[in-house]
């Protein structure tokens, strides 16, 4: 009886040096994988919509929503790795050594990705807010693709640089048959650190502290000239009202990543030779996980252009001819 048993506890019960899982009730196991199926296939619905909000409709087709579009397409792929990670909570990866380092490479360039796109957000919000006369001309939809394509090739380039080791020998820091864990150098380890989290996240604060300061100065100015203002006056100030109302709605998106993603380097910073081992962090990594959840929650709360295009897209107004053109804003 003791046997069978220990061999329960087992992820390959045919080999001796197999990883043994981690003593947690069957009732909790499965709630667990419940709550993170739903979470991931959320993830995945909601920014699929997002993606096929912008790509499809011409009118949302402007700087700032390809700065969404492009996070909601990083958003999108942590909801399929949720798959993977959903695979671990019993601590044993099945898939094989290889499999696990494109994981975390996977993972990495994910998250750099998305702290990338948060920084070009906060400063597409810095420019409309605080230089709103040179806007259009700063800030032009080349320029955001390019921008996107150079965050996405930079993070794919350095995350495949941070990860060489791994990825030269998958699976030479295992412990145990059934383990995925990876082991990053202090060296790398810290650049990382500095590189994908405290750079990025003291630019995010310092321009939000900015529009922040302007966006509080111009309503003041507003309300203390509203008596006095013409008709082309008015419409000058709906624009600002307009980028002040997207400047708040980005503002809780950054606030909420921001929260979500600081356990996750935290963990990072704290973990013995910066280890990062999938099951004992899974908390952490399943709460940056969640906030891809949220941000598809915020625009529809926020932004009624997504509100409208869902209801098209679900209703499969999309596929009538010219479709594209609806109005949407």
């Amino acid at each position: 009886m003791m046997e069978t048993v220990e061999e329960s506890e087992l992820c390959f019960l045919q080999l001796n040096s197999s990883c043994r899982k981690p003593n947690r009730t069957h009732s909790d196991t499965v709630l667990i994988y419940i709550v993170l199926s739903v979470i991931s296939l959320l993830t995945a619905t909601l920014n699929l919509l997002v993606i096929i909000s912008i790509s499809h409709f011409k009118q949302l087709h402007t700087p700032t929503n390809f700065l969404l579009l492009s996070l909601a397409v990083s958003d999108f792929f942590v909801g399929l790795l949720m798959f993977f990670q959903i695979m671990l909570i019993d601590g044993c990866w099945f898939l094989g050594d290889l499999m696990c380092s494109l994981y975390y490479v996977l993972d990495f360039i994910i998250t750099s990705s998305s702290v990338g796109n948060m920084v070009l957000i906060s400063v597409d919000r810095y420019v409309a807010i605080c230089d709103p006369l040179h806007y259009s001309t700063k800030v032009t939809v080349r320029r955001v693709r390019i921008c996107v394509c150079l965050c996405w090739g930079c993070s794919v380039l350095y995350d495949s640089l941070i990860m060489k080791d791994n990825l030269k020998q998958p699976g030479r820091y295992h412990s145990c048959t059934g383990e995925c864990v990876i082991v990053i150098d202090y060296v790398a380890g810290f650049a990382d650190l500095f590189l994908s989290f405290i750079s990025p996240v003291t630019v995010i604060i310092v321009l939000y502290i900015r529009v922040f300061v302007t966006a509080v100065s111009q309503a003041r100015a507003m309300q203390s000239h509203v008596t006095a203002v013409t008709l082309q006056g008015s419409v000058k100030v709906t624009a600002k009202k307009s980028e002040l109302k997207a400047a708040r709605t980005l503002g809780v998106v950054i606030v909420v990543f921001l929260l979500c993603l600081c356990p996750y380097f935290c963990v990072t910073l704290t973990g013995q030779d910066t280890l990062l081992n999938a099951s004992s962090a899974a908390f952490v990594i399943c709460l940056f996980y969640f906030n891809s959840c949220l941000n598809p929650v915020i625009y529809a709360f926020f932004y009624p252009w997504f509100q409208k295009s869902v209801k098209l897209i679900v209703t499969l107004d999309i596929l009538k001819p010219g479709s594209c053109e609806a109005k949407i804003l």
